[in-house]
C-alpha cells in the first residue's frame, strides 16, 4: 500500500457578540486527484443556545460558502444527522440539496 500525503487546509469561522464567541463553523478544503480544484466540507456549525434564531447560523454558513468560492472549490458539502429534519430544511433554504448519504465509522 502506497500512501501519499496531500496537503489540505481548514478555516474556522466565528461570530462574536460583545467580544464573546456566540457561534462557529469549520470548512475543510480537500484536494484529491480526481479534480483539478478542491472541494469544501462544512462541519460543526454551532450557535450558542441563547443566541439561536437570530440568523447567526445563516451568517456562518453563507460566510463559509463565500470562503469556499474564494478558494475556487467546486462544491461545499454539509452533513447532518437523520434525527434533525429542521436542520435539513434550513440547509435546503440556504441552497443545499439532499444529494446522497453519508456512511460513517467511529474510530474512537
Amino acid at each position: 500500500m502506497n500512501i501519499e500525503v496531500i496537503p489540505s487546509q481548514a478555516r474556522r469561522l466565528s461570530i462574536k457578540e460583545n467580544n464573546v464567541e456566540t457561534g462557529h463553523a469549520y470548512i475543510y478544503i480537500i484536494q484529491n486527484g480526481l479534480h483539478a480544484k478542491p472541494y469544501a466540507l462544512l462541519e460543526d456549525v454551532f450557535v450558542e443556545e441563547t443566541h439561536r434564531s437570530k440568523g447567526l447560523g445563516t451568517q456562518l454558513v453563507k460566510a463559509a460558502i463565500e470562503e469556499a468560492k474564494k478558494l475556487h472549490c467546486t462544491k461545499i458539502i454539509g452533513t447532518s444527522r437523520y434525527s434533525r429534519p429542521s436542520v435539513h430544511e434550513w440547509y435546503t433554504k440556504l441552497g443545499f440539496e439532499d444529494y446522497g448519504k453519508e456512511f460513517r465509522m467511529n474510530l474512537q
